[in-house]
């Protein structure tokens, strides 16, 4: 079985990308990283996910970008937007204060080190652009980019960088992962959770709601 680095917070598409990279056959290493976020229920739930999924191996690393790059999810008095439509969500040129400035490209090539180390070419990440916050780092211009970067920062090269969740709703992506065995009640998507609980007003609640009504799925997340 060929060695893939699957990068992993907790969330339902990492979880996803995961099922997808094990069902195509990988032995799977998650990889979650402690980015300085301000709450940290999302890395008890890679844990969760990544024991139920079977990886061979589950790393957590820190790596604090709260210093650097001003997010309302590493600075604490910066505001989680809520209540907003899904119209509002992901509209055109609407970069909401939740983005991480760079975290996509520093997780990628933290992915990317280990995978050499370990001799794999096969890197998967969970970001998609339908149903999503629109954050510039989850395009496929992106993702295209760093794979080619990847082929001249390395020895030898050779690396794929998969983004199989990249262009499907929220909706397809539940199902996806209900047919490779995702238990979506050990993952965890709120911005600003209340203990435990999802807020259930964020961009990622509203986004996770909707993909469960459309599928057609119970949402087994429990909300505040």
């Amino acid at each position: 079985m060929p060695d893939a680095v699957v990068l992993l917070s907790g969330g339902l598409d990492s979880s996803t990308a995961l099922a997808v990279a094990r069902d195509a056959g990988y032995q799977c290493h998650a990889l979650t990283v402690r980015y300085g976020q301000l709450h940290e229920v999302e890395l008890a739930a890679s844990a969760r996910v990544a024991a139920a999924l079977g990886v061979l191996d589950h790393r957590i690393i820190e790596v604090d970008l709260s210093p650097l790059a001003a997010s309302a999810l590493t600075t604490a008095g910066m505001v989680v937007p809520k209540d907003r439509s899904l119209a509002e969500i992901g509209a055109p040129g609407d970069v909401p204060s939740t983005y991480v400035p760079a975290r996509n490209t520093v997780l990628l090539s933290l992915a990317l080190a280990w995978a050499e180390t370990l001799g794999a070419r096969d890197l998967f990440v969970g970001v998609n652009v339908l149903d999503a916050s629109g954050y510039p780092d989850c395009r496929p211009e992106f993702i295209h980019a760093f794979e080619a970067l990847a082929q001249v920062a390395t020895r030898g090269g050779g690396f794929r960088i998969h983004a199989p969740l990249i262009e499907l709703t929220k909706a397809e992506i539940i199902v996806l992962g209900m047919r490779l065995g995702v238990d979506y009640a050990l993952t965890h998507s709120c911005y600003d959770p209340v203990g435990d609980a999802a807020c259930g007003r964020c961009d990622a609640c509203a986004l996770r709601r909707k993909g469960f009504a459309e599928a057609g799925v119970a949402d087994p997340t429990r909300y505040a």
